[in-house]
């Protein structure tokens, strides 16, 4: 008989069915098989499972909303700012009036790009470009101070590579991936009124500056060591950077308000950023500018522009099929008015029966992750204390917001207009928006998530929790389903927030969210060693196609680590059925993805692959053991001393 020990994951690839799994060999399989050797991904999605099937079915309520609302069939909801939502809904399914426009929609700003003649040109005209519907070679945003996060401040970073990651460059797929995005990018700019070869030159010149740029900008392993992105410089060393363009011009411009300091997100790319940006690059900026707009506004068009813009996407996806005419529209709609349209969907699809059966799971399971910090055997005193001041001080954010962000009075739709030309509009509304807040204090009653999206957040520097109406549904919850298969499902998702507080990057913040060393130097020494184990169990574990990055998801495995221990804790103290637990924890992480989806994702996504997300942490409960009497010989097991524990 063979042993399995140590075996990280279980006995069976998560990616192929075995309907003859048993969940002491593999939990996943066990559970999901049956499903998985059925299951078809929808042609114009990447994946199918539970996620994405509950994405579908807050799509269809929410279609169908806007289709008797736009038609009059409903009554327009009393909800601030829902009219400019389908406003502009009917204007994106007006495929009839896009397809006569043409690129016309987009002339006058495509011109703004054509028309620069030289670097000096595009110096001057920089701040105008940056305000409008352009990506710049480098960018700014404003937000939170990580060390005192009751004020905003200006942030800088690099621009975006052409690929999902910088490390796609480094793949087999990598010349392929840009061959067509090379043919697709001269396909639409001759679209747009450009001849072949002056479109192709545009396009080697985009291509070798993005060549570039992936060399010095961060790659998303890098990106998830969130702290690592506050590095304050003075503006004097900041704009001292920046000879050949004029940074100070630029910013002296742009801001109502001078600021006295930098956030460097990217300290590479600034150290380079003098090399990229200067007269001898103008060439190869404007025409990777001219590829940025084109790829980003063809989605405005008609519908002979989005299928030129597809193939791409199609070859970074995997996706045969884009989402229909109607299916846009609506996404644009809800993608411009989110939070507007959120709180339609909470108040219409989430009963206050249901937000205090979850406030009271959460209150719950804050009182249980109370309890095992106390019980923590590897922690201080001292170290304890402030990690529960910290979890006292958590702010929750149930179903969706009261009130509405005042951004979205701002924005305004013009039924006389194209939809290119609004939402052009409302880019402009939003970059102000967004620059406005420098001279403001933070807002933390702003919600991260709509009340419609299936999910749910952390944010270190509001220390709050975010739940929106949308994730809190069967499977993950349902008023009516056993409380084990509650604590399974919603459960280990408030555990897993939870745990985002101290997780690898939660844990550099205090209570009010500011960037603080709260622990003694032993317990963050024993704290990290933690952290290398959870790093090690999933680096280099396969799914699929591709092999997991061990460092770039580990914030993600610490919470689910975490939350379900947590889960698990208050479900034994509720009396509930770990069977059920440990099931609909397998279930919520169900999913099929197409071969394309999972390398883009484990390039570019902070999360494992849902199915990896299974096993691991289910193989370090000892409950788990108890419940399915998991044996040595088993492939569920792991032996007692590899099982990792960190809160």
């Amino acid at each position: 008989m063979r042993r399995y020990l140590a075996v990280r994951g279980g006995a069976g690839d998560v990616a192929e069915p075995d309907v003859n799994a048993k969940p002491q060999d593999n939990l996943y399989l066990a559970v999901n098989s049956e499903w998985l050797s059925k299951a078809e991904i929808p042609a114009d999605r990447t994946s199918t499972g539970v996620n994405s099937e509950l994405d579908i079915k807050i799509e269809k309520r929410m279609m169908e909303d806007f289709a008797d609302i736009a038609s009059g069939k409903e009554e327009m909801p009393k909800i601030k700012d829902f009219d400019k939502a389908i406003a502009l809904y009917k204007i994106a399914k007006n495929f009839e009036k896009r397809d006569a426009e043409k690129a016309h929609s987009i002339q006058k700003d495509l011109e703004e790009l054509l028309d620069l003649s030289n670097f000096a040109d595009f110096e001057g005209k920089a701040k105008k470009l940056f305000m409008g519907s352009y990506a710049l070679p480098f960018s700014f945003d404003v937000d939170a101070d990580m060390k005192n996060t009751d004020v905003n401040v200006l942030y800088f970073g690099g621009p975006s590579t052409f690929l999902p990651d910088t490390t796609t460059y480094k793949t087999p797929d990598a010349k392929k991936l840009l061959d067509i995005l090379q043919k697709q990018s001269i396909n639409l700019l001759m679209m747009a009124g450009l001849g072949k070869t002056e479109a192709r030159e545009y396009v080697e010149n985009a291509l070798a500056f993005d060549a570039k740029v992936a060399k010095v900008v961060k790659s998303t392993e890098e990106w998830a060591d969130y702290a690592a992105i506050y590095n304050p410089v003075s503006y004097a060393d900041f704009i001292a950077k920046f000879k050949a363009f004029d940074m100070d011009r630029f910013l002296s411009a742009l801001l109502t308000k001078k600021t006295d300091r930098v956030i460097v997100m990217e300290p590479r790319f600034l150290d380079h950023a003098e090399e990229l940006i200067n007269e001898n690059n103008f060439d190869e900026i404007k025409g990777w500018m001219l590829v940025k707009y084109i790829n980003s506004v063809a989605k405005y068009l008609s519908q002979e522009f989005r299928k030129a813009a597809f193939p791409f996407n199609k070859a970074i996806t995997g996706t045969p099929e884009m989402p229909s005419q109607i299916k846009q529209a609506y996404r644009l709609a809800n993608s411009a008015f989110d939070e507007v349209v959120g709180i339609f969907y909470g108040r219409k699809y989430f009963g206050e029966k249901a937000k205090h059966d979850v406030e009271d799971m959460i209150h719950n399971m804050l009182k249980v992750y109370e309890e095992r910090i106390n019980q923590n055997d590897w922690l201080s005193e001292d170290t304890k204390k402030k990690a529960i001041i910290k979890l006292k001080a958590l702010v929750l954010k149930i179903g969706y917001p009261e009130k509405i962000e005042k951004l979205f009075d701002l924005l305004q739709v013009d039924p006389e207009k194209s939809l290119y030309e609004n939402e052009a509009a409302m880019d402009t509304v939003r970059t102000q928006y967004m620059l406005d807040k420098l001279t403001k204090p933070v807002d933390r009653s702003v919600w991260l998530m709509p009340g419609n999206l299936n999910n749910a957040c952390y944010d270190p520097q509001r220390n709050d929790l975010t739940f929106p109406a949308g994730i809190l549904q069967a499977p993950f919850y349902d008023i009516k389903q056993s409380r084990g298969a509650n604590y399974g499902g919603i459960g280990a998702t408030i555990g897993h927030e939870v745990s985002h507080a101290f997780d690898n990057d939660g844990a550099k913040f205090d209570e009010h969210g500011n960037m603080k060393n709260w622990w003694t130097k032993k317990d963050f020494a024993e704290f990290n060693n933690r952290v290398g184990q959870m790093v090690n169990i999933f680096d280099g574990l396969q799914y699929g196609p591709a092999k997991v990055n061990g460092k770039q998801v580990v914030s993600e495995n610490i919470a689910d680590l975490a939350g379900l221990a947590c889960a698990i804790q208050t479900a034994k103290n509720d009396g509930a059925d770990l069977k059920d637990l440990f099931e609909n924890y397998a279930r919520s992480w169900m999913e099929k993805q197409r071969p394309e989806a999972i390398k883009t994702e484990v390039q570019t996504d902070v999360h494992a692959p849902q199915p990896t997300r299974v096993n691991i942490p289910v193989q370090c409960q000892n409950e788990f053991y108890e419940a399915f009497d998991v044996k040595p010989e088993d492939g569920m097991w792991l032996d007692p001393k590899e099982r990792i524990t960190i809160w």
